[in-house]
This record gives C-alpha cells, sequence and structure tokens, in this order.
C-alpha cells in the first residue's frame, strides 16, 4: 500500500475507485465500505484508494472536542492489512475545511482519475458539509463518474458509529467497544520510569507514555489486557488513575504483566484492552491495596483460563 501525504500530491494515471472519510477507529461498519471498496476494485480493475484525514475534522470545525480511537500510524498500520493500493493522508486545516464541494469533488476527479465513489449513507461533505448524497450524484453525472452509497451497517440492530465506541471506552465498556470495532481496542506506548510503587507492594508495573495527547484513553480503573512488545505477548492487569491510596495528583498508566521479570524501559509496547474489572477505588492503606490486587490478580487469570486458553 502507498501511503501519500495530501490530496494534490496524489497523481493516478490508472483509473481509480475512491472511498473517503476520518474512519476513526476503523470499526466493523468501515471495513463494509472497505470491503465493497476492494471488491469493486478487482472485478473493474480500478485503483482501489482511500483518502482520509487528519487531524479530526470536528478538532478544527468545532469548538467542542474530541479524542481519537486510533493515532494516525495506528490508522496507517490497519490500512495496510486491508488490501488497498493507496492512502492519502490529507491534513484537514481550516483552509481546507473552506474548500466548496464540487472544487473539492474537480480535484478528486482530476488528480486521481476518478470512475467511481464508495459513500456511507450519511455522507456529507464540501464547505460546512453541506453536500450530502444528492449533491454528489449530481457531481456524478457532471464529471462522469459512479456513486456506490453504503446502507448503515448493524451490529444487533444498533448502528455502529464512532461516536458510540469513544462513548463505550469512556464507560469503561471493553466488551461493547471491541465488538463494535471487530478487534481489541489498544493503545501504544513506551514504557517510562515511575515511581515503584506497585514494586512495594509486590505487584510491579510498567508506566506507559502515550506521545499522542490526542488518543482516547478508557475511563479510571483496573483492567485484563494483553501486552504485545518484540514478538511477544503477555497478559496482564492495567490501572489507570491517580492511584489515590497514595495520594498522588497525576494520571498514569500502568501494566503488571503476569509472570515476567524483564526491563522494559524506553521499549515501545501495544496493549490490548480485554476486560474491565472494576473502578479505582482508594484505600485505607498499602496491605488493603495489595488484598484487593491479589484479588484482581485471581479474577483476570480465570477470565484468561476461560477465554483464552480453551
Amino acid at each position: 500500500m502507498k501511503v501519500t501525504k495530501g490530496l494534490k500530491n496524489a497523481v493516478s494515471s490508472h483509473p481509480s475507485i475512491l472511498t473517503l472519510g476520518t474512519f476513526d477507529g476503523i470499526h466493523q461498519g468501515h471495513r463494509t465500505i472497505i470491503s465493497k471498496l476492494t471488491s469493486e476494485s478487482k472485478k473493474h480493475d480500478l485503483k482501489s484508494i482511500i483518502l482520509t484525514f487528519f487531524p479530526h475534522p470536528r478538532n478544527i470545525v468545532s469548538s467542542q472536542k474530541i479524542k481519537s480511537i486510533s493515532t494516525i500510524d495506528e490508522k496507517i498500520q490497519i490500512f495496510s492489512e486491508l488490501d488497498l493500493d493507496e492512502l492519502i493522508i490529507q491534513n484537514f486545516n481550516k483552509s481546507f475545511s473552506e474548500m466548496g464541494a464540487e472544487e473539492f469533488i474537480k480535484l478528486l476527479v482530476n488528480n486521481l482519475n476518478l470512475k467511481k465513489i464508495i459513500v456511507g449513507y450519511n455522507h456529507r461533505f464540501g464547505k460546512n458539509r453541506s453536500a450530502d448524497i444528492h449533491v454528489l450524484r449530481d457531481f456524478s453525472i457532471k464529471y462522469d463518474f459512479e456513486v456506490v452509497e453504503i446502507k448503515a451497517f448493524e451490529v444487533e440492530k444498533i448502528k455502529i458509529s464512532s461516536t458510540k465506541i469513544r462513548n463505550a471506552i469512556n464507560d469503561g465498556n471493553i466488551d461493547v467497544c471491541n465488538n463494535y470495532l471487530g478487534y481489541n481496542f489498544n493503545i501504544n506506548g513506551i514504557v517510562v520510569k515511575g515511581k515503584s510503587i506497585g514494586k512495594s507492594i509486590g505487584f510491579p508495573t510498567a508506566n506507559i507514555y502515550i506521545a499522542e495527547e490526542y488518543k482516547i484513553i478508557p475511563k479510571n480503573g483496573v483492567y485484563l489486557v494483553r501486552c504485545f512488545f518484540e514478538k511477544n505477548k503477555f497478559y496482564g492487569m492495567m490501572n489507570i488513575g491517580y492511584n489515590p491510596t497514595f495520594g498522588s495528583n497525576k494520571k498514569t498508566i500502568e501494566v503488571n504483566i503476569f509472570d515476567f521479570n524483564r526491563d522494559l524501559y524506553d521499549k515501545n509496547i501495544r496493549i490490548e484492552f480485554l476486560k474491565f474489572i472494576r473502578d479505582e477505588i482508594k484505600f485505607d492503606n498499602a496491605e488493603e491495596l495489595q488484598n484487593q490486587l491479589i484479588e484482581d490478580r485471581e479474577n483476570c487469570i480465570k477470565h484468561i483460563n476461560s477465554t483464552y486458553n480453551n
């Protein structure tokens, strides 16, 4: 898959088929569209192209900022596994947001040799998102390309959306989140030095630093997780929060990896969220916390044995 930065830098002599959007999380609804894109590409000998936007358009055009399910690097990695010919990453800034709908379509047609475009049932585009599927069909007649509309994708009769997935992450509802995504929600970060509080009570943790401040983080609490680094896989439990038992005022992301004693400082680690265990609790002393962590670990191991080791 070729990755191109900026629509104006993308040029295709071969006729193409395109779908476009923010694709935050690249969830099951998105994959329905992408599957249609790749199948149509092969059937009609068209170059398959995805145009995505970064940063999230809402953070440019709205005062209500949102966090992203996937970072731009995570999106590139997922797209690279989906049999695409080209990914175009368009910097979404104020100037681009003010581009008129017809000017935008002409750019697609001229630069990408566009012959077919696939969009979701509620797709809108152009300045102030003023153009809808009906306007797009009018342009398709004028500029000689075909429009394919994908109807709402449903899981258990509930329409999937990135907004619903963000809400599930914010609520710690990992089961719903992963069901909608079609894969386990994950974070990528670097292991940094912490205060070694966990080590002092028999639960050493790796402290995770995430550089991308726009990445969404699940609500505070304890989670069963699966960790990947250097082609190794381990289970563990993660705490997100402020360590209230010890009076900390700094939010941390810490993971206790089961049956593990290697040095991870400065290493990159990917962590998948498997299950929410409990909310963060302030205990009266370290011994109470330690006892709770023992119980948490037992609960995690029971879930691992019943779900992943069968």
